[in-house]
Parts: C-alpha cells; sequence; structure tokens
C-alpha cells in the first residue's frame, strides 16, 4: 500500500452505535463505506486480547472487499468481576447482541459476587483497540482506554452497548446521559483515534 492520503475507507463494524461514532471521528474528505452495503457478516473473533480481535476484523472485511479497511475491537472490563465481560463484552447480550441482556448479566454477576456491592465504587474501564489493514497487511493497530464505574443502575438513553451504566471518571452521568456530541470528545474510541490520526 503506497503512502498516500486515504480518501476511501470500509469501516469494519456491523453495530450501527460503533458506525456513526467512527463516522464523526473520520476526517470528512474520507469517503465511507460500511459493511452492510457490501451485505457482510461479522468473522469469528477468536483472538485473546482487543488488539487481535480488531486485526482479525480489519483484516477479514479488507480481504472481502479489496478496500483499506478500519476496525474497532471495544468492551467493558469490571474489576470486581475480575475484567469480565473484557472481549466477551459484545458476547454477553447472545446471539442478536442485545445489551439489555448483557446490562442485566452485569447486575447479575454483581450480586453473585456481593449482594451489597452497590454500597462499593464498582471500578470499571472500556478499551478500545483500532486497526488499520489492507488485505492481510497490518497498517496500524492502536489502543485506549477511559476509567470509571459502574452505576447502580441503568441510566439514559443515549449511546449504545454498556452506555447505560458506565459513568466516566469526574463526571456524574452514564455514556447514556451524555450527549453524543460531547460524548465522542471524552470516551476510549476518541483516545484510541487520537493515537490513530497520523495514520489517516
Amino acid at each position: 500500500m503506497p503512502k498516500q492520503k486515504i480518501n476511501k475507507l470500509l469501516i469494519g463494524t456491523n453495530n450501527k452505535g460503533k458506525l456513526r461514532e467512527i463516522k464523526s471521528l473520520l476526517p470528512k474528505n474520507i469517503e465511507i463505506y460500511s459493511t452492510s452495503k457490501f451485505n457482510l457478516k461479522s468473522p469469528i473473533e477468536n483472538g485473546k486480547t482487543f488488539k487481535e480481535n480488531s486485526l482479525i476484523k480489519s483484516k477479514y472485511f479488507s480481504k472481502r472487499t479489496g478496500l483499506l479497511c478500519l476496525a474497532d475491537d471495544s468492551g467493558l472490563e469490571i474489576d470486581f468481576l475480575d475484567k469480565r465481560p473484557g472481549i466477551y463484552s459484545a458476547r454477553w447480550g447472545g446471539k442478536k447482541g442485545d445489551f439489555n441482556k448483557a446490562i442485566k448479566r452485569v447486575y447479575r454477576e454483581l450480586n453473585k459476587k456481593n449482594k451489597n456491592w452497590k454500597l462499593r465504587k464498582i471500578k470499571a474501564r472500556f478499551i478500545c483497540a483500532l486497526s488499520i489493514s489492507y488485505l492481510n497487511k497490518k497498517i496500524a493497530c492502536v489502543q485506549s482506554k477511559i476509567e470509571g464505574y459502574i452505576s447502580n443502575e441503568p441510566k439514559g438513553i443515549n449511546g449504545f452497548g454498556y452506555d447505560p451504566i458506565f459513568i466516566p471518571k469526574g463526571k456524574k452521568k452514564t455514556f447514556g446521559e451524555i450527549k453524543p456530541a460531547k460524548k465522542y470528545k471524552i470516551d476510549h474510541r476518541y483516545f484510541a483515534f487520537k493515537k490513530l490520526r497520523k495514520f489517516l
């Protein structure tokens, strides 16, 4: 892949929330393609880390379309649950990736661990790995995170995934309560993008 300005980019995700956020972070001069345009299903993510899974996706979608591909792998780590769900964050929502189901499971697991968990400050973090690949070649792979806490109950209807139960450090509201335009400037994906910007 010659070193030149990127003008076409496939976003390797079937998650509409992620697609919306990634689009908002990319330079406006880049022509964006989504996997739905090619009717592509996601590959099996059998990596052991966020970075490995991100690369599995960016290489897979690039090979299937011949386009340069940017893919994200992200998730929620909860210290009290031994850093679970971690790379299995989406899978906690079952085959259909139902995050209401995933959120209920988080609370169920916390209750199993300690019935009085709501009296503690449950530390957690969102992690995001972003990679760019062209066919089978890795162009870039970066990772970032944002620290925070688990809310005692889901709050807010903004965002997607685990956003309604995550309170970023230094804030009182969950990501689900924060307006998207504001959230996009403080979350894990934004900080990963800052590291990736030189490749774009």
